[in-house]
Parts: C-alpha cells; structure tokens; sequence
C-alpha cells in the first residue's frame, strides 16, 4: 500500500434476517445477539434493528444479509448492505 492510498480502519459487521424492505434503497435487518444474562449467566437472545442502505434493493424480506458500518446516510442510517447471504 503506498502512501497516497487511505487506509480504511476496521468497520463494525452484522448478520442478520431482512423484515422489512418498504422504504426506498432501505432495508430494516433484525439482529439477534446472543449474550450472558447480567445476573444469571444464562444465555439470552437480544434483538435490534438496523436500518441499512440498500442502492440496488438487491434484498428481499426474509433474505439473511451481512451489514457494514458506514458513515451516516440519513437521520437514522448508519450502515449499509455489505452482501446478501441466502435468499429466502
């Protein structure tokens, strides 16, 4: 890499499922994290949805899709669709 190239630093990835596709070039991707409960150590499931940029609405609903951390695209998207994984 020489020095004119910019170097571009490690961005957040997510895998999730598409549950929503009726914005324009915006996809709603629910990711479930599974982590230790507080208290109990249980293993639990906790859920969030992202809202990524989606230019060509290459998803659809149900499709399992890798996400990627961008700089902001609008009031509430931050990232953006980095490949579909499966179609559903």
């Amino acid at each position: 890499m020489s020095d004119t190239e910019k170097k571009q630093g490690l961005r957040k990835q997510r895998v999730g499922n598409v549950v929503s596709i009726k914005m324009d070039k915006t996809i709603v991707v629910e990711f479930i994290a599974r982590v230790p409960h507080p208290k109990f150590k249980k293993i639990i499931k906790r859920t969030k949805k992202f809202y990524a940029h989606d230019e060509n609405g290459e998803a659809a609903i149900g499709d399992r899709v890798r996400i990627e951390e961008t700089r902001p695209i609008s009031k509430i998207k931050r990232w953006r669709l980095a490949e579909v994984l499966t179609h559903h």
